[in-house]
């Protein structure tokens, strides 16, 4: 049995101004062939869950082209023509394939394109028709069409946030793959859509954590092949947007409708749960600092790289700053212009700077500070997060600096932190600090929530901010709600089972 693998993945902001570029995906991953196979072999992400299973099972991978960047802008169109092109030209050079396994993300958005997923799945099928089957791994916070899910046969989404789960999602494409060429079985979907938009909200938390459950109850029972609650990303103003449910079956499009409408229901009932009021950054500095036990983390959700944001907002660190706290570190501001700096004047060195708030003032103002240059290093590390560990980094040329009681680093390459490996890079244990900030909504709830004592969540203005009224929705289908307290949806008087 032979398996196309390959994909594309991008997570749009469209609030950012700042545009997703050619240049940005060739610089994060632009794989071909052999390489995707040997750079993700073992790995715990989608590709790597694909690598490994095939292998497993004696498949013979057709890897083809892999391409991905960070969360930005919207994409320019002549990037993602390039893309396309790049993807479908390497699908079409392989011969002999039985299956196809993309990874995809689906909140993409391009120039012109409100849906990338569906436009590359409805290209692909194009290309190779719809006889072979074609299985598709989705990261949770997909804004999911019907598009999609007419082209593929099977749409697999991330269960977990943080995503754990990528690994998991690989493996079961390859697995799913093979059934259906090996045993016939013929993947069902539906999908229901609400309108909602619902924050960044953890799954080992509740509601997620409950209406999960519900997902997993139902993927127990006879023909139910996945069960999928997909968060939606809120940050982009697409008319199709929000959260969803899809439901894959074996050849049973009745029972797929029943069970995503039963998990929507759930999820309509607990709407009012997900509803998050969090402190500014100096509330949580206070709070933290009222908090037996160390360290306490303190995420800075509103710039969330993660999410499209800068990566070098301010309005955390400033606070810090004024706190005047003492063993405290902040991971990490996105300022190449100041390890520049700091690498042209060494270790050692005491520097002026103007740190942060370069690319817009929505996130903070640039900070002007004396910086003691405490160590310089090449930003590269091994992942050791239960996201993606095992992969290679590369956060580009960083520093430590120390600025009056804090460490700061400051890294080249934009990123939210997800484990503590860039703190270590740069000799930071931070266990041993009272608080360490970083930037990220969830994923860094994975490594560092087990080793610290408390995790404070602060707000602040950001395009990644927890209150939806911030931005102007002016595509979105409304009503939908929060946005709109008064919207109404009841699936035609349909109750849970």
């Amino acid at each position: 049995m032979k398996v196309i693998i390959g994909g594309l993945a991008h997570e749009t902001n469209t609030f950012s101004n700042v545009p997703t570029t050619l240049e940005m995906f060739q610089s994060y991953e632009w794989d071909y062939h052999e390489t995707i196979v040997n750079r993700n072999r073992g790995v715990r992400n989608f590709p790597g869950g694909m690598v490994d299973r095939a292998e497993e099972l004696g498949i013979e991978l057709l890897p083809t082209f892999l391409t991905f960047t960070y969360p930005a802008g919207t994409i320019l169109r002549e990037a993602y023509d390039r893309i396309k092109k790049e993807l479908l030209d390497t699908i079409a050079a392989t011969e002999g394939a039985d299956a196809i396994c993309l990874g995809l993300h689906g909140a993409g958005v391009v120039e012109g394109i409100d849906d990338l997923e569906g436009d590359i799945l409805a290209s692909v099928r194009q290309l190779v028709g719809y006889d072979i089957p074609l299985i598709v791994t989705l990261d949770l916070h997909a804004n999911m069409t019907q598009k999609m899910v007419d082209e593929a046969d099977a749409l697999l989404g991330v269960h977990l946030y943080p995503h754990v789960d990528c690994y998991e999602r690989g493996i079961e494409a390859i697995d799913l793959a093979h059934k259906m060429v090996t045993e016939g079985i013929k993947p069902t979907m539906h999908l229901t859509r609400l309108p909602l938009l619902i924050p960044t909200s953890a799954t080992h938390h509740s509601p997620a954590r409950e209406i999960n459950e519900a997902c997993w109850a139902w993927e127990k029972e006879e023909g139910v092949i996945d069960c999928a609650f997909f968060h939606g990303f809120p940050y982009t103003d697409i008319p199709e947007l929000g959260v969803s449910v899809l439901s894959v079956t074996n050849n049973d499009q009745e029972l797929a409708k029943k069970v995503s409408e039963d998990v929507a229901c759930l999820i309509w009932e607990k709407r009012d749960e997900f509803e998050l009021n969090m402190p500014t950054p100096a509330e949580g500095i206070a709070m933290a600092l009222e908090t037996e036990g160390m360290p306490i983390v303190i995420n800075e959700t509103s710039d969330n790289p993660g999410g499209g944001t800068p990566g070098d907002g301010t309005h955390l660190l400033r606070a810090m700053l004024e706190a005047k706290l003492t063993n405290a570190c902040f991971g990490f501001i996105y300022d190449p212009e100041v390890v520049q700096i700091a690498h042209q004047a060494g270790v050692g060195a005491t520097v002026q700077l103007s740190l942060g708030g370069k690319t817009d003032y929505l996130h903070g103002e640039p900070l002007e500070v004396t910086a003691y240059v405490k160590a310089l290093t090449d930003g590269k590390f091994i992942a050791t997060t239960p996201m993606g560990q095992g992969g290679h980094e590369n956060f580009g040329k960083s520093v430590r600096l120390q600025i009056d009681g804090v460490d700061v680093l400051v890294c080249s390459v934009k990123s939210q932190v997800l484990d503590e490996q860039i703190f270590l890079l740069h000799g930071m244990d931070v266990t041993k600090y009272k608080i360490v900030a970083l930037k990220s909504s969830t994923h860094f709830r994975a490594s560092f929530e087990p080793i610290s004592a408390r995790v404070i969540t602060v707000d602040s203005p950001g395009l990644t901010t927890l209150n939806f009224r911030f931005f102007k929705y002016e595509r979105a289908i409304r009503p939908i709600y929060p946005l709109d307290p008064a919207t109404e949806w009841n699936l035609h008087q349909l109750t849970r089972k």
